[in-house]
């Protein structure tokens, strides 16, 4: 369930338009409220969307999904309708209960026991900040309630990373638990959060024009190919052993003589380099997911001679 609140109609003819080329609107229901609709209805959308999911997930047993595009319109929407009421304005004018608004929509997200069918609900709220201002009355609201945000961030958009993360604002209460257990390990993604937070904040201190010591700009460089590593293009999902590849080559250095600008092309090779020569091992890996001793010292073994051989002009080109 697709619900659109207060959106232009450019906005979710585009959302439809992706959905079909995906073949996903066979099974998508599109509920619209927007920008030139009434504030009640703009209101009542989300809640609307939300009940033909429990329809689904408690009378025919379904998993459902519910994006709501976006809350913040919704809580405006409540706020104009408040205001008309002449009840009690309270922080940016909203009244005084709007966090029960979003907590009484966002708090039916369920998984049913099987006794109960086993259906289950799955929220997906998009807030707008403005001006960056992740501190806003709504944009913490919801936060406090979800299990967790990702963080776009404009700037980063614009820069060409994307998805423009932030990774220090995102956060996930649900953590490595969604993950296999070798995309944890320490040289994937166990200290990869972490690692580009630190990059960020060494990237705007190296923009003062300060003179950085050798570590330092070590690790300002890896920081930049690990960020070109995560950059991703539009419709192309990528396998889970496709990941853990690339991301531990440039955890472990080996994307570090590599140019900045040459590292998708790097990637892209390194990838069919595995495919083509090491099948046995990518296969392993994918039964197991786990890097164990003996995995990691053969990948390490693997992305070393790679690198060798792409700094060498021998690396396979996989076009």
């Amino acid at each position: 369930f697709y619900v659109a609140i207060g959106q232009k109609e450019s906005t979710v003819a585009g959302v439809v338009e992706q959905l079909e080329r995906a073949g996903a609107m066979a099974n998508t229901t599109v509920i619209v409220a927007g920008a030139s609709d009434p504030a009640p209805l703009q209101y009542i959308a989300p809640n609307a969307g939300c009940t033909m999911a429990e329809h689904l997930k408690y009378n025919h047993k379904r998993h459902t999904l519910c994006i709501y595009d976006d809350l913040t319109k919704q809580a405006a929407a409540y706020r104009q309708l408040s205001l008309l009421l002449r009840r009690p304005p309270g922080r940016e004018a909203y009244p005084g209960d709007v966090f029960y608004l979003h907590s009484r929509l966002l708090e039916r997200a369920v998984k049913l026991s099987d006794d109960r069918g086993a259906g289950s609900l799955t929220a997906l709220p998009i807030i707008e900040t403005q001006e960056g201002e992740v501190s806003a009355y709504i944009p913490t609201n919801v936060i406090s309630i979800t299990d967790g945000q990702i963080y776009l961030v404009p700037d980063l958009f614009n820069a060409g990373v994307r998805p423009a993360v932030d990774v220090g604002i995102s956060v996930s209460r649900v953590g490595g638990n969604a993950q296999v257990k070798a995309m944890k390990h320490k040289k994937v993604a166990g200290g990869l959060r972490l690692n580009l937070a630190a990059f960020r904040e060494l990237e705007a201190f190296a923009q003062l024009g300060t003179e950085l010591d050798a570590a330092t700009q070590a690790q300002l460089d890896r920081g930049r190919r690990m960020v070109e590593i995560l950059k991703q293009p539009q419709f192309k999902p990528m396998h889970v052993v496709d990941q853990i590849t690339i991301i531990f080559a440039g955890a472990s250095g080996h994307l570090d003589k590599v140019p900045v600008d040459k590292v998708a092309d790097y990637e892209a090779r390194l990838l069919t380099y595995m495919r083509d020569n090491h099948a046995p091992f990518r296969d392993q890996l994918n039964e197991t997911k786990a890097l164990d001793e003996e995995a990691e010292a053969e990948l390490n073994r693997i992305c070393a001679q790679f690198a060798e051989a792409y700094l060498a002009g021998k690396a396979p080109d996989p076009r």
